[in-house]
């Protein structure tokens, strides 16, 4: 239910980047490339005070309202985009839609980290995080024929699906988070979801929830990211987490009229964008693996170099299935890196600021996410040439790949390889 919640988020984030194109031409609204980069940050924006809304909220409801809650939400502002008279009340639609869109994300993580197996938690969120990027695919196959035969606002129309296809699946099938339910003392609730289930519950996150020092605790993991110890570490993940959600939210948005601008037909340079996702859902797994054999930082580091050699070729005359094989590792290598780059981040800090280090990292890499379409917009309308575009995104992945690289190690993997180094020292001593 999670994965299928994320592929009508996916769909209403992307299908923005499918209409982008028409709304740049002569008919109704001709937007400029800097005005179309601006709303399509405004749900962006509306994702941020979503996700800042529901860590509040969800204590009070639960999870699994907060998930109904959010889906019907966003799908009835899918509506309202599609009836949208004038550009800025089609903004402000956007805007409401991303309130709803940006409590989805959460939750939904929350919910799968909770219920799935401990031993492949990292795995079952990557999985199910690739339906961001089906959703993508599923907008950019939808819009083929749809836009030319029905128009743009068809788009939206199909974005209010949910309301339909999964709001009463979930009302039915849909289960309770059980540390919502132990921490609103409903005990038998929780026991029989566990039992349902397979769950071993773990009261302690509870207990240290209610604790009289919760306050302090929680200041302490604030100080702790700015302490000599983690203070370079939490400003390159900021940085890092920046990059890679000014990757994808800006191809997403720009990739299709980039390519329309070299000379493809709106079907083709659509075609694109579904290659962008789908790369990703093939490659973000294998990622996964390769970072849980060779390490994060390296792996990281790697496919933001890879997406930087690929975004500069794109700029070169090649034959087309060149360029959509580019395009698709390009996609594996942006979409797949953020999430590797949450789950590096939180394993760097220790487990009292684990949390909190991974959700500073969320609020502060938002804004790449928000400044994404405008930068797009403002180098599209900038007239110095279609490499340029290319260029422009070439560019943060370099940064990116040199901001991880240069992260360095957590305090306890170096005590850690102390204590190795240590007992290696005294064995051969031993010997």
């Amino acid at each position: 239910m999670c994965f299928a919640a994320i592929i009508f988020d996916g769909y209403d984030l992307i299908v923005y980047g499918t209409v982008v194109p028409t709304l740049l031409g002569r008919d109704e609204w001709a937007l400029t490339p800097p005005e179309a980069g601006r709303i399509g940050s405004y749900a962006l924006m509306g994702m941020l005070v979503g996700a800042a809304v529901v860590g509040t909220v969800t204590d009070l409801v639960g999870r699994r309202r907060i998930m109904l809650g959010c889906v019907t939400w966003f799908s009835l502002a899918m509506g309202l985009c599609a009836l949208a008279p004038t550009p800025e009340l089609f903004g402000l639609a956007r805007f409401v839609a991303g309130i709803g869109l940006g409590g989805v994300v959460p939750t939904a993580i929350a919910l799968t980290i909770e219920y799935a197996h401990p031993r492949h938690r990292s795995l079952t969120n990557a999985l199910m995080f690739c339906g961001y990027s089906v959703g993508g695919i599923l907008a950019a196959l939808i819009a083929i024929p749809t836009i030319p035969a029905l128009g743009w606002r068809t788009m939206f129309w199909i974005g209010m699906a949910p309301l339909v296809l999964f709001v009463p699946l979930a009302f039915a099938l849909l289960p309770e988070s059980p540390s919502f339910l132990l921490a609103k003392g409903r005990r038998q609730e929780a026991e029989r979801l566990a039992a349902r289930f397979g769950l071993v519950l773990d009261e302690r996150d509870i207990v240290a929830e209610s604790a009289p020092d919760r306050q302090e605790t929680k200041r302490s993991a604030v100080a702790s990211l700015f302490s000599r110890s983690y203070l370079v570490a939490t400003l390159l993940f900021w940085l890092g987490t920046a990059v890679g959600l000014l990757l994808v939210y800006g191809l997403n948005t720009w990739l299709a009229q980039i390519m329309r601008q070299a000379g493809y037909p709106l079907g083709s340079a659509l075609a694109f964008l579904l290659v962008l996702n789908l790369g990703a859902i093939i490659g973000t797994p294998l990622a996964g693996i390769a970072a849980d054999r060779l390490g994060s930082k390296r792996v990281i580091t790697a496919m933001l170099l890879t997406a930087a050699a690929c975004i500069f070729l794109l700029s070169l005359r090649l034959p087309t299935l060149a360029l959509y094989a580019l395009v698709a590792v390009a996609g594996a290598c942006t979409i797949g890196t953020t999430i590797l780059v949450n789950a590096y981040t939180a394993n760097h800090y220790p487990a009292r600021a684990r949390a909190t280090g991974l959700g500073w990292a969320l609020a502060v890499g938002r804004l790449g996410a928000i400044v994404g379409p405008v930068y797009g917009g403002l180098v599209l309308a900038s007239d110095l040439g279609l490499a340029a575009n290319f260029y422009a995104f070439a560019i943060p992945a370099l940064v990116g790949a040199v901001a991880v690289a240069l992260i360095p190690r957590s305090p306890v993997d170096r005590r850690e390889g102390a204590c190795e180094g240590s007992a290696e020292t005294e064995l051969a001593s031993a010997h």
